[in-house]
């Protein structure tokens, strides 16, 4: 309502007459602009430091993290992007205090004020510590540090696995030193985050995935080093344990630290640089080849006197045999003359003949002693017919030995060796001592044997003895 001054008809006195305007009608706020006046009150809440302990950290499938910071009285949402999660030295884990840097915001689609953080730092860094220690001991409890758990490095690894940065100089050290050491080695790269939040798991998951893929023989760990807090990723027990089932050996190349961390004390080999690390893995070309080429020399070395050595004791051999040749000669030829004799006196045409002559001899005898008796007894014999008995009586005894000598000569020629030959059968000879074979046990397998047969005789070997 206001006042204005108004000129009555005619001129006069001028009265002040009261104007009357109806009340202007507010206009209500929508929700979006609601929203972006309390994000303007809010702007100076920028770029702002905030200590607190934190609970309920969840991670999203776009690898965002939501969680809650609170003291002993008050709470608010907080909220880290993936990015920045990245970025930071460690993941913040529940009951732990923090101090974040970031900018409260208000998020209208849920209608929630939230702190957006994107940098994390250890508020306690000695109750960090007492954590990693308390780790340690629990690890070295379970034999996790012991020297005889250590996997054994391969002497020549077909190809190596890197597990680190894919930029910086860690991973161009690493390659330069190892090429330069044996030109044609295998180089497998597994690119991992080396610090932030996803670190121990980006390690984790590569260890694995390198123990399935299995293209390499020994795996390489490298960082280039940094604080306590940018190395916390190798000090968590998610990095140590899959450490720890690893199949393939682990070289840790951790950089230049002051403190030696889990990673470094699970693993298989500790190097405190990544050029240390490529010499510790792979061995030089230069002194393989030429080890190959001293190894070959000695090689060759210890051939030739062999060979000379054998030949010597050859030529030693020969030389003694041609010795003993002419005694072995003439003793096999002794012992033939000898079994020849023998088997010469004892054959049964011998034995015969002997027997015929000495009936020739005794019919000669009794011939004579009847003659003499003849001659005696002429003058008694008074008749013819004494003299024709007596002659009867001596043809018929004559008769009677003759057909008995006969007899038995047919009987010693069925008996005799020539005789059995002669019906398939053999005598078997023993080809050294010339002795007669009579049972199996007598001989032995691989002996040479004399088998004698009804016609002509065979040499053999014996393959096999049944007593």
């Amino acid at each position: 309502m206001g006042r204005s001054a108004a000129k009555p008809p005619g001129g006069g006195e001028r009265k002040l007459i009261p104007v009357i305007r109806p009340e202007e009608a507010q206009r209500p706020y929508t929700v979006t602009e609601l929203a972006n006046e309390i994000r303007r009150e809010l702007r100076p809440l920028t770029a702002l430091l905030l200590k607190g302990e934190v609970s309920g950290m969840k991670q999203s499938a776009k690898g965002h993290y939501s969680f809650v910071i609170r003291d002993g009285q008050s709470l608010i949402n907080a909220f880290i992007y993936a990015d920045d999660a990245r970025r930071v030295t460690t993941l913040p884990e529940d009951g732990q205090v923090f101090i974040f840097r970031g900018r409260v915001d208000y998020w209208a689609q849920y209608g929630t004020v939230r702190f957006v953080a994107d940098q994390v730092e250890f508020d306690d860094v000695g109750k960090l510590r007492a954590q990693l220690e308390d780790l340690k001991r629990r690890l070295e409890a379970q034999g996790a540090f012991a020297a005889e758990r250590k996997r054994k490095l391969p002497f020549l690894p077909r190809s190596v696995a890197l597990l680190t940065s894919p930029t910086g100089a860690v991973i161009h050290d690493l390659q330069e030193t190892i090429w330069d050491r044996y030109p044609n080695m295998g180089v497998v790269v597994y690119p991992v985050q080396v610090q932030g939040a996803g670190a121990p798991m980006s390690v984790a998951r590569a260890l694995r995935r390198c123990n399935q893929e299995a293209l390499a023989d020994v795996i390489v760990l490298a960082r280039g080093g940094g604080s306590f807090e940018e190395m916390y990723a190798f000090n968590t027990e998610l990095v140590a344990r899959a450490i720890l089932d690893s199949r393939l050996p682990v070289v840790t190349a951790l950089g230049h630290t002051s403190d030696r961390t889990v990673a470094d004390l699970v693993g298989d080999a500790e190097c405190r640089t990544p050029t240390e690390a490529g010499a510790r893995v792979v061995p030089k070309k230069s002194d393989l080849l030429l080890q190959l080429r001293e190894r070959r020399r000695r090689l060759d070395r210890e051939i030739n006197q062999r060979v000379t050595r054998d030949a010597e004791r050859l030529s030693l051999r020969n030389q003694r045999l041609l010795q003993i040749l002419p005694a072995l000669v003439r003793q096999r030829t002794d012992r033939i003359a000898r079994a020849a004799n023998e088997l010469g006196r004892l054959s049964p045409v011998a034995q015969v003949a002997r027997r015929e002559e000495a009936l020739r001899d005794r019919t000669r005898r009794l011939e004579s002693a009847a003659t003499a008796r003849l001659a005696r007894s002429s003058h008694a014999l008074a008749s013819r017919r004494a003299s024709e008995r007596l002659e009867r009586a001596l043809a018929e005894r004559f008769a009677a030995a003759t057909r008995a000598v006969a007899h038995r000569r047919e009987r010693l020629v069925a008996l005799s060796p020539e005789g059995v030959l002669a019906r398939g059968y053999s005598i078997t000879q023993d080809a050294e001592s010339g002795a007669v074979i009579r049972a199996a046990s007598a001989t032995a397998v691989n002996r040479r044997v004399d088998i004698r047969l009804g016609s002509g005789r065979l040499g053999a070997r014996v393959d096999e003895v049944e007593a």
